[in-house]
């Protein structure tokens, strides 16, 4: 089977509250947020945007006071990236993406500690804890606040996914989140764990938690993107396997 992961950033960036088609890309603009990260535009499969295209595309950004950003898997739209090139945008990354389905999914045993309890958040206070966590285990690319968790909880209540481990004594150890289902396939990411509690089985149990939870409401798969060979491990452990790259790709001045 499968994962049409472009199929799957165009749908996705659509939910988004300020979403807006821009020639062959979507923008998936969030105005509770000026993060590059959030704020960002994918191709539509198969696009052959023109110079004009692109120029619309960086006018859009440049509007709201942005940096034109996106982030997309090549092999699905081949014209895109020489397009962009011609217009100044220099690659931030390439990164690899994993794959996990209902029949190579697997429950890790327990952990270094025992047992690993992962829990869905109910309450405000959940989600602020989770929030703290994610951002200090990703060594503070963002700050944590009232509107970070408040897109946790709104991942939650839009058909996606968050899953932490509680830290003993209360908090968060660990957790992670993914997205609501879309074109058979939604993305988990943000697996982060604090370093006090790494080592643990931590990462591995909420990641099989959240995948099985989306294949329990009909995902066919459930992707991802790992930072290095450590958590590629990990990941590979419950069932993740190699899908194919993904490129980002900005404009910057």
């Amino acid at each position: 089977m499968r994962t049409d992961v472009q199929s799957f950033a165009v749908a996705n960036l659509l939910r988004r509250p300020a979403a807006q088609e821009v020639g062959g890309f979507v923008v998936g603009f969030d105005p509770s947020t000026t993060s590059p990260h959030i704020n960002y535009a994918t191709p539509v499969p198969g696009a052959e945007p023109t110079d004009r295209d692109v120029a619309d595309l960086i006018a859009a950004f440049r509007e709201r006071g942005l940096k034109p950003r996106l982030e997309f898997a090549p092999d699905a739209a081949p014209a895109v990236e020489p397009a962009l090139r011609r217009a100044g945008f220099g690659a931030e990354a390439v990164h690899e993406y994993l794959v996990c389905t209902p029949d190579t999914l697997t429950v890790p045993g327990p952990g270094s500690a025992g047992p690993v309890e992962v829990a869905a958040p109910a309450t405000d206070a959940d989600y602020t804890a989770i929030d703290i966590a994610l951002a200090e285990a990703f060594g503070g690319e963002w700050e944590p606040s009232p509107g970070s968790a408040a897109r946790l909880r709104r991942t939650e209540d839009s058909g996606g996914a968050v899953r932490f481990v509680r830290a003993p004594g209360g908090g968060c150890a660990g957790g992670a989140l993914c997205s609501a289902p879309a074109e058979g396939t939604a993305e988990l990411a943000g697996v982060g764990t604090l370093p006090a509690y790494r080592g643990r089985g931590i990462a591995a149990a909420v990641t099989s938690t959240l995948a099985a939870t989306m294949f329990g409401r009909g995902a066919q798969s459930v992707w991802l993107e790992y930072s290095g060979e450590g958590s590629r491990r990990v990941y590979e452990r419950v069932g993740f396997r190699p899908g194919g790259t993904r490129l980002y790709v900005s404009l910057e001045g």
